[in-house]
């Protein structure tokens, strides 16, 4: 009897993966850089300190309205044009921006674009680069979940999550061998263009990969290429399986595509919820300002880097390999409920420290400016928090984001709820510096208060996944859909 092929379900994985490591990659290249941009771009222009801040945060912040925009777009563009093609894309867009934001002035100075007038440009290669970053969220694990067999679905698609937080990662180590030995002149003039820039290199190994990749099964079910789909079938899950799984698959298509709330409107709310809850519990305002909040903390600009890349960095990978051992074993529901109270426990720890005073920080950023015995146990407070976040809420988030969804409005609900997630992100990212800035709060809370409220976050997400989150271990796609209600005939 036929198995399944893992050697090629594993090499169009990582082929896919490689979306997922962009992703990560970008998101958080521009630590490394956020000093450098407000030197260039900013402070030549003399503005007010209010304005000033506002226009460098932007510069700083924009690829995520970019995000929005992509995971937007990702929708259509996998109905219509397919999961690969639409990745293809996305390397081309990750390529192009990450050269043009590292050097804006390439073709822009002939309309004057040089010094900080080359801000413009460098804006809209950073809008570019979010787009592509939004449309590789939704269609790196899209792509995976659609040619994995069930029984290790959940697995495969938390190598999503594990390339992102190897981008991380590997960002970090990047950013610190840059400017690793070199003045504070050659970052700010020199290092900050070879940290955006350095984005090409992985984007061309996904552009290359998309190039040889097949499309899903099920992608060419929904353009009417049977024959394809079951030859790759046949090639992903043995000719013994290949049959049964395309008559699956063709039944949950007799329509291509439904009107949105076919299944009702449970599960497109429990998708967007379960974005949202994943970025209110605060991870992106720990991520993107790690090498400063270390910095604050007391350690050289050179340990901040390297701090942020063990810290951070390489907690998030294993104990992101924690959740793709475990949630085809344990399931979804459970390591998203442990995940979140630890999270809950974690943030709270820390309002609390900097509530009473036993630690302090700068009003600008996030972290403490004495290495007190209390600073070494908020430092540990943030690594249980990257713990629990790890083997829960980061990787699970895209599993069942990827499994919901029925086949025939995945496109379109997968899109908007990932839309929901760049949206709260930027939400999250702008507001952590207005928080944390904010005498009034400060007062009252001395900067614990944005921690307490990642906290309640947290247990609010719990409550959630108690009452309303399926779980989906084990299913097919096919079968999941049954989860919901009974889709309605179209009209």
């Amino acid at each position: 009897m036929a198995k399944a092929n893992y050697a090629l379900i594993a090499g169009l994985t990582v082929a896919a993966t490689l979306g997922g490591l962009l992703f990560g990659y970008d998101t958080a290249v521009i630590s490394g850089a956020t000093d450098a941009i407000t030197y260039n771009f900013v402070t030549p222009r003399h503005l007010p300190e209010g304005t000033a801040n506002f226009l460098s945060g932007f510069a700083i912040g924009c690829a995520l309205l970019g995000c929005v925009i992509g995971a937007a777009a990702a929708g259509p563009i996998s109905t219509k044009l397919g999961r690969k093609t639409g990745l293809l894309i996305a390397g081309v867009l990750f390529f192009v921006s990450s050269v043009g934001a590292g050097f804006p002035e390439f073709g822009w100075s002939i309309l004057g674009g040089v010094r900080e007038n080359a801000l413009p440009a460098f804006i809209f290669y950073r809008l570019m680069g979010g787009t592509a970053i939004g449309m590789a969220s939704m269609l790196a694990p899209m792509y995976i979940a659609e040619v994995a067999p069930p029984a290790t679905r959940g697995m495969l698609v938390t190598f999503q999550q594990i390339a992102i937080v190897i981008g991380i990662n590997l960002v970090y180590f990047v950013n610190f061998w840059i400017q690793s030995g070199r003045s504070h002149e050659f970052l700010m003039n020199e290092g900050w263009r070879y940290m955006l820039a350095s984005a090409a290199i992985p984007a061309t190994l996904l552009i290359v990969c998309m190039l040889l990749v097949p499309e899903t099964p099920r992608y060419l079910v929904l353009k009417d290429r049977d024959s394809e789909a079951l030859a790759l079938l046949k090639r992903l899950v043995g000719v013994d399986a290949a049959q049964s799984t395309l008559k699956e698959i063709e039944a949950s298509l007799v329509q291509h595509t439904r009107p949105l709330f076919s299944y009702g409107s449970l599960v497109l709310v429990v998708g967007i919820m379960l974005s949202i809850f994943q970025q209110v519990v605060g991870i992106n305002a720990v991520l993107y300002f790690a090498p400063k909040m270390f910095e604050n903390m007391g350690a050289s600009t050179n340990d901040a880097y390297l701090e942020s890349a063990w810290f951070v960095g390489v907690t998030m990978t294993l104990f992101t390999l924690v959740a793709t051992a475990t949630v085809d074993k344990l399931g979804r529901k459970p390591l998203l409920i442990a995940g979140a109270v630890i999270m809950a426990v974690a943030m709270l720890t820390i309002g609390t420290l900097f509530d009473m005073h036993l630690v302090s920080a700068t009003v600008e950023h996030v972290g403490a400016a004495s290495t007190t015995g209390s600073s070494y146990i908020a430092i540990g407070a943030v690594v249980v928090y990257i713990i629990g976040f790890s083997f829960s809420w980061g990787p699970i988030v895209w599993v069942m984001l990827s499994e919901i969804f029925p086949n025939s409005i995945k496109g379109k609900a997968m899109s908007i709820a990932v839309a929901a997630q760049w949206i709260t992100n930027f939400i999250v990212s702008q507001t952590f510096p207005m928080m944390d800035g904010s005498s009034w709060l400060n007062r009252m809370f001395n900067h614990g208060f944005a921690y307490w409220l990642y906290g309640a976050g947290a247990i609010l997400a719990a409550l959630f996944v108690m009452k309303f989150v399926p779980e989906t271990k084990g299913r097919t796609l096919e079968a999941i859909e049954q989860v919901w209600h009974k889709p309605r005939t179209a009209k």
